[in-house]
């Protein structure tokens, strides 16, 4: 197994970890279960904005089989790289979440799909031109940043889990079913079993393997169906234009650029989380080559029928959870993604696992994402700074809008797409805090807040004075220089 990096080789020091090779079964294998975690994220946008525009269900399995094409190709581009585009890190790609109120709200206001894919197109292409200003920002993401977007990522995924895990479609009559929950319960527990298991193969693999026994299980129980396989073309090349010449809105613009502003902020974070978890230097050069392959891809899905590409966060898990650190391993999977958007019979298949299985093993994965972030929190200093109102201020901001999801529907709707993303919400509030107490520090000082306080043991000038040479404290006891007690007196008042 050759582990050198033959892509682009460091003039000196060690191979970057993400530049290891593994072999190319192991490499197909981590990378298939890289598909796997992501497929229902991936498929979930084009199935909510084919139905907002009244596709019918050939059309849906159309867009659906494009946003595979396409996500695959975005992240080839993205973990490959070639000059000035694509990150080289093990980033998978995808349509974004981010757009989808705002796409449906395109449709609905009567522009179509084709005012979609236009909107796309031009917003994309103005992300492209603004993302020297986003690779610049690499000095205001401290670990104290970094930490609480990274938890913020694993904790707002956690409702996918657990709507997946109760079946997926709310209007559904077994939804949240004991039989549901039962299912996604047996998928977790295979999860952390196979993880104690000593072989590390079987560990590594032990998102992949639940999945499959899962599913097995699911079978068992006439709980997965796979009748509808067979349905449909086995080859399909995605049309370009296949809806229609794309039209251009301003309106559908402007809501659409917003979308843009919001996706590079989150893949800035995603990128920089992945750096912490493979242990990669990820300089502002680095964000600025994964923001524009980001911004290229999103630029040219809607030729294909696709919409705005952005990085996975629930792949960042994944990466955390079984310690694969190749960017190889995940260009595997962009491959398998090609091919799943080439052949919708494997597509079909895949779509075929039962939902509650991809909800046990998602509760996993996403709250390693957290574990994560509040690893890299905990090389933070405290002591004596406003890092720890940062902290909680930033993932409370984040929090509001997946405790209360209609928090900010009266605002306006730049405002609330923007805010709506318990993912930008915390990252912007921790970038802005960041800067004004750890970069303008005009008015800082030591006892300002009651969270600085709390941050580390104080002692009062008063007690020091109190104490004479040689006293120490033994056992809870204040011990003078002869070796003798001395009585402590106590603040409380004395009963009577």
């Amino acid at each position: 197994m050759n582990t050198k990096n033959k892509t682009r080789p460091a003039a000196s020091g060690p191979a970057r970890p993400e530049d290891k090779r593994l072999s190319i079964g192991s490499t197909f294998a981590y990378g298939f279960q890289h598909v796997l975690t992501m497929y229902g994220g991936i498929i979930a946008p084009p199935l909510i904005i084919g139905a907002a525009a009244g596709m019918s269900s050939q059309n849906i399995g159309l867009l659906i089989a494009a946003c595979l094409f396409v996500g695959g190709l975005a992240t080839i581009l993205q973990t490959v790289g070639i000059p000035f585009f694509g990150s080289q890190l093990p980033l998978v790609q995808g349509v974004s979440f981010a757009g989808v109120s705002t796409m449906v709200a395109i449709v609905n206001g009567g522009g179509g799909i084709q005012a979609v894919f236009g909107s796309v197109m031009v917003a994309s292409l103005i992300g492209l031109v603004i993302t020297p200003l986003f690779s610049k920002i690499i000095k205001f993401f401290p670990p104290v940043v970094t930490g609480t977007v990274i938890t913020t990522i694993g904790l707002t995924l956690m409702p996918v889990a657990a709507n997946w895990a109760m079946g997926g479609n709310s209007a559904a009559p077994n939804y949240g079913s004991v039989a549901n929950i039962g299912l996604a319960a047996a998928t977790m527990g295979i999860v952390l079993l196979l993880s104690k298991v000593g072989n590390a193969a079987i560990s590594r693999l032990s998102i992949l393997l639940a999945m499959v026994i899962g599913t097995v299980i699911a079978l068992a129980t006439g709980m997965a169906d796979f009748s509808k396989v067979g349905q449909g073309p086995m080859v399909a090349f995605p049309t370009p234009f296949a809806f229609g010449a794309p039209t251009f809105e301003i309106a559908s613009i402007v809501s659409m650029l917003i979308v843009i502003l919001v996706t590079l902020t989150e893949t800035s974070a995603d990128i920089i989380a992945v750096g912490e978890i493979v242990e990669t230097k990820v300089d502002s050069r680095r964000i600025g080559n994964g923001l524009r392959a980001d911004m290229l891809s999103s630029a040219i899905s809607p030729i294909f029928n696709s919409f705005t590409q952005s990085a996975f966060a629930q792949n960042v898990g994944l990466v955390a959870i079984t310690g694969i650190k190749s960017r190889f391993v995940v260009s595997a999977g962009g491959f398998i993604l090609v091919v799943l958007g080439l052949l919708p019979v494997l597509g079909r298949v895949v779509a075929a696992v039962p939902t509650p299985v991809l909800g046990g093993a998602g509760v996993v994965l996403f709250g390693t994402v957290a574990a994560s972030g509040i690893r890299t929190l905990s090389k933070v200093e405290y002591r004596n700074n406003m890092n720890l109102i940062i902290v909680a201020a930033s993932i409370g901001f984040g929090m509001i809008p997946i405790a209360a999801p209609k928090f900010y529907d009266q605002f306006p709707s730049w405002f609330s797409t923007i805010f709506h993303s318990g993912i930008s919400s915390a990252a912007i509030m921790a970038i802005l805090l960041n800067v004004l107490f750890n970069h303008l520090k005009a008015g800082n000082s030591d006892n300002q807040s009651v969270f600085v306080a709390g941050t580390g043991r104080v002692v009062s000038e008063a007690d020091i004075a109190c104490l004479a040479h040689g006293d120490r404290f033994e056992n809870g006891k204040l011990i003078d220089a002869e070796g003798k007690e001395v009585p402590l007196k106590s603040d409380t008042p004395a009963e009577h």
